[in-house]
């Protein structure tokens, strides 16, 4: 089953496993990781699960749609070149050990 490496603000990581199809929100979500908010449940309507994919897996990633660039724009923690909403990522064989960097913050509070 593919690896998700999650990188946190603090530099530790946490290793998930997820089957193929899932993204990588619903692995987030689904393993207790901290710092994917999710409020719109993957619809791609909130930017609250942005992360950043490391350059290794960004090339094999999905490609981006034009809704998911759209709300990056207006994602709260500053948009990269290698700026994802993980719930457009979803698990292949080709991501396997694909790591993400989470934001400091998902949203103001």
């Amino acid at each position: 089953m593919p690896k998700i490496i999650y990188r946190f603000p603090d530099d530790s990581t946490r290793t998930v496993q997820a089957a193929p199809g899932t993204s990588v929100m619903e692995a987030a979500l689904a393993n207790g990781v901290e710092g994917i908010v999710a409020e719109c449940g993957g619809a791609a309507m909130c930017a609250t699960c942005h992360v950043y994919v490391e350059s290794a897996h960004l090339a094999a990633a999905p490609a981006m749609s034009e809704d998911e660039d759209v709300m990056l724009d207006m994602a709260y923690a500053p948009r990269a070149a290698n700026s994802r909403l993980s719930c457009r990522l979803f698990m292949s064989p080709a991501l396997d050990g694909m790591e993400v960097r989470l934001p400091e913050r998902q949203r103001e509070d």
